[in-house]
């Protein structure tokens, strides 16, 4: 660890940490940043005010994609990047990121060109309704523009007979569907917590902090306290701003005036529909509503994911899903697919958050670049140190950003790259069996060691190659599941409270494992983990009490559930 001493009479109580760079904020661009950064030997103080992945980067539509709608707004090098970042990822977080084929509801033959030409030259209006020649272009793009490392099929178009046979419940007012491959992360919360436990394994001497908050005092130091009390003072080479929605509030506490955030709501819903998860058989529907916004529809862990809203939005704090969204959502699945039904009933979780895109007036929502940048604020008198602000970005291309920052940073500390993250493995994907006949022998050598092959295969799928760490690891208490309908059981709660940085229970049941979202979640198996979590963290009866009121709360606040 980096080192400590206690400061002077002023600083009573506060402990003086040696750390080069500190990174407000850890989403997916503040842990990607960490990563890289301690790959290089850097050593990085890692903060944020809540948990791990939980504010935006908790709350995208999960997929990992090129961006084929930027085909249209001429974002060429954005489509290039990803899609190329796409295919890294399915290849370096096998265990997290998969495949998944999709389909686009065509209506026409040639609708939509003369749109398509206005936005690709600047229009700030939405193009409606892309016909089969403008969608045949476009997946040609696409695939041209995946070609680097790929690792899954192109695209295909279906006629509308083909296309109602394998989706007998779409709306039969389409002429074709489009096919095409792109991703889904299983557990975007997990990756971005093994993009942390990544740092930490490469770099001791760095630190992640959660639950923590932080102020600037004398002479530009950053004062940090923690859950337990523990309070941190760092005076660092370079301080990085990751805190998404929240950069402008950031960068005032730092004392700096910025106007870089002109965010949008997206929110999801989650659908108990055994029908639909059937008929989408592992496909994605990706169609665009009455009004020209995309949505998407696609199986989630047994339920059906759906999204996304773009609507301005300002308060990250207190953002939820609307019932006019719901609404919306609803009546658009309706549309598409006029041959199932749909009921706000069916609702078992809902999320929200705010994208952090850059201030854009006047430009329609779902047109807004989602490209990165990072604006930097040199040092001044007060603040010894460059403030480097994360605008943007998109889940996908979290390592080419970080990549870029990284970089920028280095060379501010005046060192150099040691080495790349392009081709380096993510936490359990370290050694994936990516293939039937590896994944066999895998598990055939993992289940020797005292834990059985179906057990391995469940953990497999969540934790990649870390799962016999899970698998036998030791609990006091006879094992059992927690209540309700999951395979997760109470000695890998044990295990995710005593090894992943657990500080509240809803870190367990919102992020450390995916119990909340797909309504897997009972009142019972609730207060089961908060009795397993509370006996490996010390919890007084009071403190237990508290932690299932507050995850309650939140549970029925911001996502709709009702334990």
């Amino acid at each position: 660890m980096a080192e400590e001493t206690v400061a002077g009479d002023e600083g009573r109580g506060t402990m003086e940490a040696d750390y080069d760079v500190v990174i407000l904020g850890a989403g997916i661009n503040g842990a990607g940043l960490f990563r890289d950064l301690c790959e290089q030997g850097v050593r990085c103080l890692l903060v944020d005010k809540g948990d791990i992945c939980a504010g935006t980067s908790a709350a995208p539509s999960r997929l990992i994609h090129g961006g084929l709608k930027y085909l249209e707004t001429g974002e060429f090098r954005l489509v290039s990047e990803s899609t190329y970042e796409r295919n890294l990822l399915l290849r370096n977080a096998p265990h997290l990121v998969h495949p998944l084929p999709t389909v686009i509801p065509i209506y026409s033959w040639t609708k939509g060109i003369g749109a398509a030409l206005r936005t690709f030259f600047g229009s700030k209006t939405a193009p409606r309704s892309r016909g089969r020649l403008l969608m045949k272009l476009g997946l040609w793009l696409y695939d041209v523009y995946g070609a680097r490392q790929r690792v899954m099929p192109r695209h295909s178009i279906l006629g509308r007979e083909a296309a109602l046979k394998e989706l007998p419940s779409l709306t039969p007012d389409i002429v074709a569907v489009g096919t095409y491959y792109d991703a889904v992360v299983t557990a975007p919360e997990r990756l971005v917590l093994e993009l942390v436990k990544d740092g930490l394994r490469a770099s001791p001497a760095s630190r992640a902090m959660t639950w923590t908050d932080f102020e600037c005092v004398e002479d530009g130091r950053l004062r940090f306290t923690g859950p337990d009390g523990e309070t941190l003072s760092v005076l660092p080479k370079v301080t990085v701003n990751a805190t998404g929605p929240w950069i402008d509030a950031a960068n005032a506490k730092l004392g700096v005036a910025t106007q870089y955030i002109g965010g949008t709501k997206g929110s999801h819903i989650l659908l108990d529909h055994d029908a639909l998860v059937r008929e989408l058989d592992g496909r994605m529907i990706y169609f665009e509503g009455d009004d020209g916004r995309i949505c998407l529809v696609f199986p989630y862990h047994g339920r059906a994911l759906v999204g996304s809203t773009d609507i301005p939005a300002d308060d990250p704090d207190s953002v939820t899903c609307e019932e006019t969204e719901v609404d919306y959502f609803m009546g658009a699945l309706r549309r598409l697919l006029p041959g199932l039904t749909f009921d706000p009933q069916q609702i078992v979780y809902a999320y929200s958050g705010i994208r952090p895109l850059p201030n854009s007036e006047g430009t329609e929502p779902g047109l807004i670049s989602r490209d990165h940048s990072a604006p930097v604020l040199d040092p001044e008198p007060g603040r010894p140190y460059p403030v480097i602000s994360l605008i943007g970005g998109k889940w996908t291309t979290f390592r080419a950003f970080s990549e870029q920052v990284a970089d920028d940073v280095l060379k501010r500390l005046g060192t150099s790259r040691k080495t790349t993250t392009r081709e380096l493995a993510i936490g359990g994907g370290r050694g994936f069996p990516t293939t039937l006949e590896a994944r066999t022998a895998w598990l055939a050598d993992a289940s020797a060691k005292d834990a059985t092959q179906d057990r391995l295969t469940a953990l497999l799928d969540r934790y990649g190659t870390a799962a016999p760490e899970v698998a036998t690891h030791a609990f006091d208490a006879p094992d059992r599941l927690v209540q309700g309908d999951t395979d997760v059981t109470l000695s890998e709660i044990d295990w995710i409270a005593r090894n992943e940085q657990v500080v509240h229970l809803q870190d367990i049941v919102l992020r450390r494992t995916q119990l909340a979202i797909t309504g897997h979640l009972s009142r019972d198996g609730l207060d089961a983990i908060a009795t397993v979590a509370g006996a490996a963290l010390g919890w007084s009866e009071d403190r237990l009490r508290q932690e299932v009121d507050d995850t309650l709360a939140v549970l029925r606040e911001r996502h709709r559930v009702a334990l």
